[in-house]
């Protein structure tokens, strides 16, 4: 990968203070996810004589209906949300990238066919695909990562697929497939490690959806099963309680608004770096 693109994103990132706030914000919720045991209490033990308490010293967000702490199943929630995010934005890239690279490459009939399915899934709303599906299977955090990844794949591959229409045709490309290099061969090690950074883009921008996504099939309690939480579910059993003790929606929803917008601000960045023709007009 260009040495110069990555010096041009650590630039933007010291010059974009925004920027540098989402990185600095994803640190610290990675770094709390990852260290939540040392530091929080365990956010499934039930205290009903501590019912919907306000935020104090003891209890930095208060606690829910069950008298559990809140600030620790808000940290606990980071692990699910945030693992399904990049994990299930791992499978939609890997899908993604795979189809468009090998419809990009061979063109023709693979190409218009690959295209026309492709078409066909994007006009079906995923949101429904997805209730179908989590009806018929058991929800689980492996369910819903696969949910989310395998239909969610499908704008990246057109981005693949348009970078790999370009590629395909420089010398080096063209030199490895006059040697006798095999299609997969020339895709695996030509095509697709020259347009990493715009699958880097693709990717960041896709994880704040694929966060979304598993927010909203946990606010209609189609997501983590209880008492498990995640910051969607936390906002689903915040809902009875929004007269009594607004705080219950506040946090999580706080949590899930700056998570999204900081990715949104790196896939920003990213794509400022990676492809600097965007921002010539």
């Amino acid at each position: 990968m260009n040495q110069m693109r990555w010096k041009l994103l650590t630039r933007q990132l010291l010059e974009q203070k925004s920027a540098l706030i989402a990185l600095i914000v994803l640190g610290v919720y990675v770094i709390a996810a990852i260290a939540a045991p040392l530091f929080t209490q365990d956010p499934n033990t039930i205290h009903l004589d501590e019912r919907l308490l306000p935020p104090s010293s003891q209890h930095w967000f208060g606690t829910d209906d069950n008298g559990r702490d809140y600030f620790a199943r808000a940290v606990y929630g980071a692990r699910v949300s945030l693992s399904v995010g990049v994990l299930a934005m791992i499978v939609s890239v890997a899908i993604g990238t795979m189809v468009g690279a090998i419809s990009g490459y061979f063109g023709g009939k693979i190409d218009s066919l690959l295209m026309r399915a492709i078409d066909i899934g994007m006009s079906i709303p995923s949101f429904f695909l997805m209730l179908i599906l989590n009806a018929y299977l058991k929800p689980s955090i492996l369910t819903i990562i696969l949910i989310i990844g395998l239909l969610s794949w499908m704008s990246i591959s057109r981005i693949v697929r348009a970078e790999t229409i370009s590629v395909k045709e420089r010398e080096y490309v063209l030199y490895a497939r006059l040697s006798g290099h095999s299609s997969l061969r020339i895709i695996t090690r030509h095509i697709i490690p020259s347009i990493v950074p715009t699958i880097i883009v693709a990717a960041t921008l896709n994880v704040a959806g694929v966060i979304m996504m598993e927010t909203a099939l946990s606010f209609i309690g189609l997501g983590i099963l209880p008492p498990n939480a995640s910051w969607g579910s936390m906002l689903n059993n915040a809902k009875g309680y929004i007269g009594e003790n607004p705080t219950l929606a506040l946090f999580p929803g706080l949590l899930i608004l700056t998570t999204v917008l900081s990715f949104n601000y790196l896939g920003d960045v990213f794509r400022a770096a990676f492809e600097p023709k965007t921002n010539r007009r």
